[in-house]
């Protein structure tokens, strides 16, 4: 079995359209969205579009239900008070152009979903499975995660939120985290997605997209979104 997984879009069109042809061409049996369709970026109707329009399983991220409910918290978590400043600007810029339509969408989406495939049985998050916007990092201590996964009984955790791809496994789980598609944080400004294989035991591949982050650097000035959104396409990295 073959299973194409990404996440954390936030609003970039180009990138998603990349990586579902990439995944076009990797003849999978299964595609699933982790969530986070909007935030930072230029487009979220359009990729909220092609969630919709593709029926592509998609759980709620942080953004989604900040955007959906029409928060005025998306749940992310910031270092400095410039970040703090640039998350208000974009969570508001993103729920005044969000349609209702749009919305009622985002509201719709589930926390979490459960799987079996080939005898594994698999839990999808966006933050962890306490909490929509928990951060799993890789460093986590592992008595930490065993004592939060052990009584759920699963053979594998998908998550993403962080932004950052790993395949670590703790006692006898697997933790893979699908990176970013439309926000990586690090380093590599590719999107990026996973693609798993399960067959006798579980392969996972951090697959890298180019898309053209130009285009969509010059989007997010011309509709009004500050500059740093669009320097982070390039950098990578934590910053905004």
């Amino acid at each position: 079995m073959r299973v194409a997984i990404f996440s954390d879009i936030h609003s970039n069109l180009y990138a998603l359209e990349e990586v579902l042809k990439d995944i076009e061409s990797e003849s999978v049996d299964l595609k699933l969205c982790g969530g986070d369709l909007v935030g930072y970026g230029p487009f979220p109707n359009e990729v909220i579009h092609i969630l919709r329009d593709q029926k592509i399983p998609t759980l709620m991220g942080n953004y989604d239900d900040g955007v959906g409910f029409d928060r005025d918290d998306c749940g992310c978590a910031y270092r400095t008070q410039r970040e703090v400043e640039l998350g208000k600007i974009s969570l508001k810029w993103t729920r005044a152009r969000v349609t209702d339509e749009n919305k009622s969408f985002l509201r719709s989406l589930l926390g979490n979903t459960y799987y079996n495939w080939n005898c594994m049985r698999v839990l999808h998050v966006h933050g962890s499975p306490r909490r929509i916007n928990e951060y799993l990092y890789e460093d986590r201590p592992e008595k930490n995660l065993l004592r939060m996964l052990e009584p759920l009984k699963i053979d594998l955790l998908i998550c993403g939120h962080t932004h950052i791809p790993y395949h670590r496994i703790v006692g006898k789980i697997h933790i893979v985290n699908t990176g970013s598609v439309g926000k990586p944080k690090d380093g590599d400004p590719r999107a990026c997605y996973t693609l798993l294989e399960i067959e006798d035991g579980l392969n996972v591949h951090f697959k890298r997209v180019p898309y053209d982050i130009d285009a969509t650097a010059r989007e997010i000035e011309r509709v009004g979104l500050p500059r740093e959104f669009a320097e982070a396409l390039y950098s990578a990295t934590f910053t905004h």
